[in-house]
């Protein structure tokens, strides 16, 4: 929606700082696409933290052991096995054994490898689903599909719908906030937390990397708030009379909008981003006071700040920039983003449950796809979307528990096989949304999150 008429920008932001109640600002706060929704049946999880590996990290290294595979090191594959075509088409190169040592953690026996040490003192908190398939076969359309629900750009983003199907409790921060933790772009950049053809009101927002996430929080020195709040109505007015004539462009409306939530942030955020009243044990909790594990650990502790303030959803990217794609090297390719990533994410697990934050917060951790069986360049492996696994915790979901299974290389899912529709339909059904009832009319047609398919796996919550 606009805004139109006198309740211009500048003046629903004075209303709003002064605690004034006007009838324009009343009326434009009833209409606000932000608002809070309610569900469609009883939630189990409040909040999101997707944890983003770019590239494709590899299920066979990390929570997937396959014996047969090691049995069959340096063959082809059996002719048995169902073809799959692969991104740099070495199908017939010789099976790769892993060298992980692998051990079964927790009450429920997760059997997780030496890569991830720390993440395997919470395998009572994860379910892993080692099942899961999609159909982008590179980056492009894997990251694209993961994101959206499709491989071809121009859907909105899982937070987007998030956004728009629940809306936010908390109007002095973005619903839907971005985290990278280096200075490259996923692939396909802010289309992946993008709105496609919904408002854009509703896409994400990408704080920095470093101490300082939002860039220009503070006001100038000198520029008292009553000059700030006559700056920004005029611009208000330039603003609001060149949209008037311009209603189908949603991103006039969200840039206003905008303007109104950086206001705010200026009085309310500043807190929120500060993790100087962290202590100096939590820091360590997420690997701050160490090189490798500082800066995806700072991202990972900004997270649950981020969650505890009421945003909707967060997603880090780990490796933006596709670095986990080991089509060579995986030994030290996968050695040192596990290292960077492992530390951190547990910490993450351990701070909300210990805050009483996880049971409302579902914590999602994967890739775009896994890593085939197959080698590449002799050390490495391709890309593999026939079969991955992906792991949730948090927000209803029964810990201890292992979800269907790939085949005996890991190359095919086989049994309980989770399509990214399913897995997206599932983390909505988690926040208490049918994806089949979250509609988004566009051009006269109902748009849904999942295109009209997947199923929720509701196995997967707590009895």
């Amino acid at each position: 929606m606009l805004l139109s008429g006198g309740a211009g920008f500048g003046a629903l932001a004075l209303s709003y700082l002064l605690g004034e109640q006007s009838p324009a600002a009343t009326l434009e706060r009833a209409n606000d696409p932000m608002a809070p929704k309610p569900t469609h049946h009883r939630p189990t999880a409040k909040n999101v933290i997707f944890l983003f590996m770019e590239g494709g990290p590899s299920h066979i290294d990390l929570f997937d052991p396959k014996p047969e595979l090691n049995r069959l090191a340096g063959q082809p594959i059996p002719s048995s096995f169902k073809k799959v075509v692969t991104a740099m088409g070495e199908y017939n190169s010789p099976l790769l054994a892993s060298k992980r040592k692998w051990k079964q953690y927790g009450d429920g026996g997760l059997w997780m490898s030496d890569w991830i040490p720390h993440i395997a003192t919470c395998a009572d908190d994860i379910a892993v689903i080692r099942s899961c398939w999609t159909n982008g076969i590179n980056h492009s359309g894997g990251v694209c599909q993961m994101n959206t629900g499709t491989p071809i750009a121009g859907r909105p983003s899982l937070g987007a719908w998030v956004s728009y199907g629940l809306g936010t409790e908390n109007q002095n921060l973005p619903a839907f906030v971005v985290l990278l933790d280096n200075h490259g772009i996923p692939v396909n950049g802010p289309r992946n937390w993008g709105t496609g053809f919904m408002p854009a009101a509703h896409q994400g927002t990408r704080l920095h990397n470093g101490p300082e996430p939002i860039k220009f929080l503070h006001p100038p020195e000198g520029v008292t708030e009553a000059q700030q709040l006559g700056k920004l109505d005029f611009l208000n007015q330039l603003n609001r009379n060149h949209a008037l004539t311009r209603s189908e462009q949603t991103e006039l409306d969200a840039r206003l909008r905008s303007y109104e939530l950086a206001f705010r942030m200026q009085a309310h955020a500043p807190e929120a981003v500060d993790l100087s009243q962290e202590t100096e044990a939590t820091k360590r909790l997420y690997g701050m006071d160490q090189k490798e594990t500082e800066v995806f650990g700072r991202n990972c502790l900004l997270a649950r700040w981020l969650v505890e303030q009421g945003v909707r959803f967060v997603q880090l990217y780990h490796g933006a920039g596709s670095k986990w794609d080991a089509h060579s090297g995986i030994e030290g390719n996968h050695t040192q983003m596990c290292r960077e990533m492992d530390l951190p994410v547990a910490g993450l697990l351990k701070d909300l449950k210990r805050r009483g934050l996880l049971d409302e917060t579902l914590v999602i951790w994967g890739g775009e796809f896994g890593r085939t069986p197959m080698s590449e360049k002799g050390d490495g492996r391709d890309h593999n979307p026939s079969g991955f696994t992906m792991w949730m915790a948090g927000g209803g979901v029964k810990g201890g528990q292992t979800i269907g299974s790939t085949d005996e290389v890991g190359l095919h899912a086989v049994q309980d096989r989770l399509h990214v529709h399913d897995l997206h339909a599932t983390v909505l059904h988690l926040l208490g949304i049918d994806h089949m009832q979250l509609i988004y009319r566009h051009k006269g047609r109902p748009e849904r999150p999942t295109l009209n398919e997947g199923e929720a796996y509701t196995k997967i919550v707590t009895a």
